[in-house]
C-alpha cells in the first residue's frame, strides 16, 4: 500500500483534524532527531574543547533549541507565529525551559547515577530528548506556533 494511501486511510479514521496534530507531531520528531543530531555533535565537540560534561550539555542544548525552533518554523508549523523573528525565537527558549529541565534534568540524572551513561554521554541525551518532547510540543504548538488571529 503506498503511504499516501495509508495517510488517507489514518485521517479517515480520526478526522481531519486530529490527523493535522498527528502531522505535526510526525514533523515534530522528525525535526527534534534533528536537533538530537546537532545536539550530540555539538555536546562531543564541546567535550573534545574542554567544557565538560555539564558545561558541554548547555552549550549543546543551545545550538540545538536554535535549530529545532528554525526547522519547525520553517516546516512543522509553516506560517504560524506572531512577532518578531527574534522575539519568536526567545518565546520559544522560555516556554521550552519546561521541556529542557525535563530534558537536562534526565541527562543529568543518568549521568550522575549510571556508569554506563557517564561514559557514553549521547545515552542521556537520547533520554532526555525523549523526556522533553511531548512537553515541548505541546507548548510550542501553542504558545509559539498558534494561530495568527
Amino acid at each position: 500500500m503506498a503511504v499516501q494511501a495509508i495517510l488517507t486511510r489514518i485521517e479517515g479514521m480520526i478526522g481531519a483534524a486530529r490527523f493535522g496534530v498527528l502531522m505535526e507531531f510526525l514533523r515534530f520528531g522528525v525535526v527534534g532527531t534533528v536537533g538530537f543530531v546537532v545536539d550530540t555533535a555539538v555536546l562531543y565537540a564541546g567535550l573534545a574543547l574542554g567544557l565538560g560534561l555539564y558545561g558541554g550539555r548547555a552549550v549543546s542544548y543551545l545550538v540545538a533549541a536554535t535549530t529545532t525552533w528554525a526547522l519547525n518554523r520553517v516546516w512543522t508549523f509553516r506560517g504560524r507565529g506572531n512577532g518578531p523573528v527574534h522575539q519568536q525565537w526567545a518565546l520559544f527558549l522560555v516556554v521550552n525551559l519546561v521541556g529542557f529541565a525535563m530534558n537536562y534534568g534526565t541527562y543529568a540524572a543518568l549521568i550522575a547515577f549510571v556508569p554506563l551513561v557517564a561514559a557514553h554521554p549521547v545515552l542521556g541525551v537520547a533520554a532526555g530528548a525523549i523526556a522533553g518532547m511531548f512537553g515541548n510540543f505541546v507548548l510550542s504548538r501553542r504558545l509559539v506556533f498558534g494561530v495568527k488571529n
